[in-house]
């Protein structure tokens, strides 16, 4: 695992030359890449959200593509559309939006739920349908959505079935002072992005997908994650506990972040470090509940506590 972290290593410092103090939410999304998932970003504008998506494009000389979702996005504008080419007298399929490697798809809640459907297939079966044709899309393929927490007026709220397409639920929050002096002075006459390098191919991110299975889990680490997965759908103030795909979602996250730090196995600890990021968004509150972030972290916090974690036996 010492050559996946390496490389992992050159990644994050690269990414960071543009996006200062985000070392953690870095190496998240990276696993989440690495993983074969896609990534839900919900904060407020300005916090480096899309440049962060091109960074990541730029650090692997992968194709990027931003489409910022508004009411009358259309689906054929996502997926594509078939039309009428009159110098060839026949119907020519036309790429939409979504045939690239890294996907930026801007204010996701802002798009009709038609619109928004258009993007389930890509991200589950990294494929588009279009008139009963299917195109497969380039490999790798990564979604990184965001969503602004605040403007909620004239949005409509992604249902329970696509949050749980994405991987991992974050928010980048605002850097530190001294990071913000630092962004000032980077970006006030320079753009860091334009000079960024690739410092990774697409043939060596395949073989640091691959070389992930290596990773061991321990039965005892999956029936930790089914019994955290369970606890959620036995909790009195939750209607909708994790499914079966978010407890595969944390064991594949939680072995792509072992092997980008060069750990051969995994570990309890490195579960609940994955955990708040996996099912935050895969669970349904009873009531109208307010503060909705902060009740699940508070139930999460009492499950870990109810539940015994595995621990080695020594002979």
């Amino acid at each position: 695992m010492e050559r996946i972290k390496i490389q992992a290593n050159a990644i994050v410092k690269n990414i960071e030359t543009v996006i200062l103090g985000k070392t953690t939410e870095i190496e998240l999304i990276l696993s989440a890449f690495i993983a074969g998932g896609h990534v839900l970003l919900e904060d407020v504008p300005g916090t480096g959200k899309t440049l962060l998506a091109k960074a990541l494009a730029k650090s692997f000389d992968l194709s990027f593509g931003r489409v910022q979702f508004t009411p009358d996005l259309l689906p054929s504008e996502l997926c594509g559309i078939n039309y009428y080419n009159p110098k060839l007298g026949e119907f020519t399929f036309r790429q939409g939006s979504l045939f690239a490697n890294i996907i930026l798809a801007d204010e996701i809640n802002r798009a009709t739920p038609r619109t928004q459907s258009g993007l389930l297939e890509s991200m589950e079966e990294h494929q588009i349908t279009v008139d009963g044709v299917t195109y497969p899309l380039p490999a790798p393929y990564f979604v990184i959505a965001t969503q602004n927490p605040i403007e909620t007026q004239g949005t409509f709220p992604l249902p329970e079935a696509q949050l749980d397409r994405f991987l991992l639920q974050l928010n980048l929050g605002y850097p530190q002072k001294q990071q913000s002096m630092e962004i000032l002075k980077n970006f006030i006459s320079n753009e860091p992005l334009a000079e960024l390098n690739s410092v990774c191919e697409a043939k060596t991110f395949l073989e640091m997908k691959k070389s992930v299975e290596d990773v061991f889990i321990h039965d005892d680490i999956y029936s930790y994650i089914m019994d955290l997965t369970e606890s959620t759908r036995d909790h009195n103030a939750i209607s909708l506990g994790v499914s079966t795909r978010g407890a595969l979602a944390l064991a594949r996250v939680t072995r792509a972040y072992c092997a980008i730090h060069g750990a051969d196995f995994v570990t309890p600890k490195d579960v609940l470090t994955l955990l708040p990021y996996v099912f935050c968004h895969r669970i349904a509150l009873k009531g109208g509940v307010r503060n909705r972030q902060d009740t699940v972290l508070s139930i999460l916090g009492e499950i870990i506590e109810n539940v015994t974690a595995p621990v080695e036996v020594w002979k």
